[in-house]
């Protein structure tokens, strides 16, 4: 996080953000914590997953914002198969 500029306070108001919008996205009901928790993971889980793929990921506030939405919408799906 610390290379795109991105800093440990930002991380966690962009993390809430970016999990707020993939609960939104995919009509789910969690907290605040959970929200911030999901961006922050998300964030983490996407930009491994663009890594495998030999995909650089974007940088910088928007870059993590994306990252951690497309991320955190992947982690509420494992949920729910994982959940059933």
């Amino acid at each position: 996080m610390e290379d795109a500029g991105v800093g440990w306070i930002a991380a966690i108001i962009i993390g809430g953000v970016a999990g707020w919008l993939a609960e939104k996205a995919m009509r789910s009901s969690m907290s605040l914590l959970m929200n911030i928790l999901l961006g922050i993971i998300g964030a983490i889980v996407a930009n491994w997953i663009l890594g495998l793929l030999h995909i650089q990921p974007l940088a910088g506030w928007l870059g993590y914002l994306i990252t951690g939405f497309v991320g955190a919408c992947i982690l509420i799906a494992v949920g729910r198969v994982i959940r059933r």
